[in-house]
């Protein structure tokens, strides 16, 4: 859904509350009231139901009663599903990007290899996660299929919940740029199975490390005595 429909007060609350979902702030299963969400954001329960309804949209929220919502419990099928489904838009990608003409290859990936290869890696994990999203994005776009690319962008938002949990770990965000740049470069010399493969192995690692830090903290979060309410 586009956020240009949203207006201003209802496009905040939106944003507060997928954010507090992405954060774990909101745990999977917590239920809460339309009221206590207004009380929060200082608003009135207009504004918040219209958040609400694009959060459901989005399917990070349900209905659980009369005014009453529930964060989605997590469903890892689906995740897996998602991830499947990145994985065949992304070998996809890298054939049709390795069946180009070598300049027009190294001219859609240079933007990728001046940030993963030749400048610093960043130090900070979660400010590398939007690069993250962007490189594999940028891999599929750089193919000039419109629909493939709209589907990566939608299934890129639906699994960010847990994917940007993989840069809470130093290790990974290393292993990230030495298995980004090992893409590339296997692209650029036309290496198609041994870039597949690189990449496939890159994203499972990836899944992996998320379900597990995923399971950790909800574990953790049922051993809080703190309050699962707003």
């Amino acid at each position: 859904m586009s956020m240009s429909g949203k207006p201003g007060l209802a496009e905040r609350i939106y944003r507060a509350l997928k954010n507090e979902i992405f954060t774990f702030q909101l745990m999977p299963g917590d239920r809460f009231s339309e009221s206590e969400v207004a009380g929060r954001m200082a608003a009135s329960r207009t504004p918040v139901r219209q958040a609400l309804y694009w959060l459901e949209h989005e399917g990070y929220v349900e209905v659980a009663s009369r005014s009453g919502w529930q964060v989605k419990p997590f469903d890892f099928a689906w995740f897996e599903a998602l991830y499947d489904l990145r994985i065949v838009l992304e070998r996809e990608a890298v054939r049709r990007l390795c069946g180009m003409p070598p300049g027009t290859c190294a001219e859609h990936l240079a933007p990728l290899i001046a940030f993963w290869v030749d400048a610093p890696p960043l130090e900070d994990g979660l400010a590398v996660s939007p690069y993250d999203e962007q490189f594999h994005t940028a891999l599929v776009a750089a193919t000039g299929n419109g629909e493939m690319t709209r589907v990566h962008v939608d299934l890129t938002e639906k699994i960010r919940i847990i994917r940007h949990l993989d840069f809470t770990r130093d290790d990974r965000v290393a292993a990230t740029y030495q298995e980004h740049g090992r893409v590339l470069r296997a692209i650029l010399t036309q290496q198609t199975e041994e870039a597949q493969r690189i990449l496939t192995d890159h994203i499972l690692q990836s899944k992996a490390v998320v379900r597990k830090i995923t399971l950790h903290r909800l574990q953790q979060s049922r051993l809080s005595p703190v309050s699962s309410q707003i």
